[in-house]
C-alpha cells in the first residue's frame, strides 16, 4: 500500500455504495484508491489508555460482550525545579505503573487467552506498550491489529466511537498533483 494519499474509513455496510459513487465520480482520476483495509476480525480484544483513563473490552461483531471503562489520576508534569522535579516525576512515574497494572488485570479478567481474533488499541503508545508488554498478554502478540492514537481520554463514548472505527474499511486514496 502506497502511503502518499489520505485516509477515508467507511463502514462495512457502506463501503459498496461508497465504492460505486467514487468509481463513477472517478472514471479517469484524478483520485484514485491505492490501497484498501477491512479489519472483519471477530471477537476482539480493546485496550485504550492515555493517563486520565482507560477502557478494555470484548467485542463480538458490533456487540460489547464485556468492557471495563475507568479513571485513574496520573500527575501531569509541573515546573517545579530540584527536588521537586525529582519527587514529581517518581510520583508520576509510580501512578502511571498503577494505571498500567490497573488497566492489565482488568483486561485479563475480562478477555480470556484464546479468544480474541483481533486487537484494538489506542491512546498513549508508551502506555498501551507497557500494558502489552506483560507476559500473561503474550497471547496478543501475533493478533492483527488496528491502532488508533488520536483519541481522548477513554470514555464509553470514545470506546463506541473506536469500535466503529475499528470496523471501518481504511481506503487510502491518492488525489494527484
Amino acid at each position: 500500500m502506497s502511503l502518499a494519499g489520505r485516509v477515508v474509513e467507511v463502514s462495512p455496510e457502506r463501503y459498496p455504495a461508497w465504492r460505486e459513487r467514487f468509481d463513477a465520480a472517478n472514471p479517469d482520476g484524478p483520485q484514485r484508491i491505492v490501497g484498501i483495509a477491512h479489519f472483519e476480525h471477530s471477537p476482539l480484544a480493546v485496550v485504550l489508555i492515555r493517563r486520565g483513563g482507560y477502557a478494555v473490552a470484548l467485542v463480538e461483531g458490533s456487540a460489547l460482550v464485556a468492557h471495563k471503562v475507568g479513571t485513574r489520576h496520573v500527575q501531569s508534569r509541573t515546573a517545579a525545579g530540584g527536588w521537586s522535579q525529582q519527587r514529581f516525576a517518581r510520583r508520576r512515574g509510580n501512578q502511571a505503573d498503577e494505571l498500567v497494572r490497573a488497566v492489565t488485570e482488568h483486561f485479563l479478567r475480562i478477555v480470556p487467552a484464546g479468544i480474541p481474533q483481533g486487537l484494538v488499541v489506542g491512546g498513549d503508545k508508551t502506555l498501551v506498550g507497557e500494558v502489552l508488554e506483560d507476559a500473561r498478554m503474550s497471547f496478543l502478540e501475533k493478533l492483527p491489529r488496528r491502532e488508533f492514537h488520536d483519541i481522548g481520554d477513554p470514555r464509553r463514548a470514545v470506546l463506541d466511537e473506536v469500535l466503529k472505527r475499528a470496523r471501518s474499511v481504511e481506503i487510502r486514496i491518492d488525489d494527484g498533483a
